[in-house]
């Protein structure tokens, strides 16, 4: 028995009649998650690696950003914008293919970079020129989570941003040299 089964169980055989025991109950209708496929985990992993490229520290794929990504998007987006995100993979694809021919996952890294700085710019007019009730472009959200899930791992915070683990005094001035990391 999962943890969900288990809440509805006690609260129904409790006759949990308080106020609000239906918003109590809401997360436990439905075991069924709109989860994104395998090949949706690899397509936001190529994209991430894309924007986050390994170095001399680690990229994106490394910390597993697709998988970040895909769980964010299932437990903390709506339906909506669930929707634009998947056709955002479709949509990429489309522009891979017309302009070299080849899917997104089959083209060359300098292609990648090339056809993702073109969407990047698209995006940026798209989000500018919106309405308020338009949903946020897909690449904008591809870009935030990416960015997001990179530097909330342990290899983004730790390996690329200086971390330290044992917090100090507080000092709410230190001077930056150009070319230093940021902080975790």
């Amino acid at each position: 028995m999962n943890r969900r089964d288990l809440i509805k169980n006690i609260a129904i055989l409790t006759a949990a009649s308080f106020v609000g025991a239906d918003l109590f109950l809401v997360g436990c209708k439905s075991d069924k998650r709109d989860n994104f496929t395998p090949f949706d985990i690899n397509f936001f992993d190529e994209v991430a690696e894309t924007i986050i490229p390994k170095t001399e520290t680690p990229g994106a794929k490394d910390a597993e950003t697709g998988k970040f990504m895909a769980l964010f998007a299932t437990d903390c987006y709506n339906d909506t914008d669930k929707e634009n995100l998947r056709k955002g993979i479709t949509k990429m694809n489309e522009a891979s293919e017309n302009k070299f021919g080849s899917s997104f996952m089959e083209i060359t890294k300098t292609q990648k970079q090339e056809l993702l700085i073109v969407i990047d710019a698209d995006a940026k007019k798209y989000n500018r020129q919106k309405r308020e009730e338009e949903a946020i472009h897909y690449f904008t959200m591809m870009k935030q989570l990416t960015l997001l899930g990179f530097f909330t791992s342990e290899a983004g915070a730790t390996q690329v941003l200086r971390y330290k683990p044992v917090p100090g005094k507080y000092e709410g001035s230190i001077p930056y040299k150009k070319g230093e990391k940021s902080w975790a």
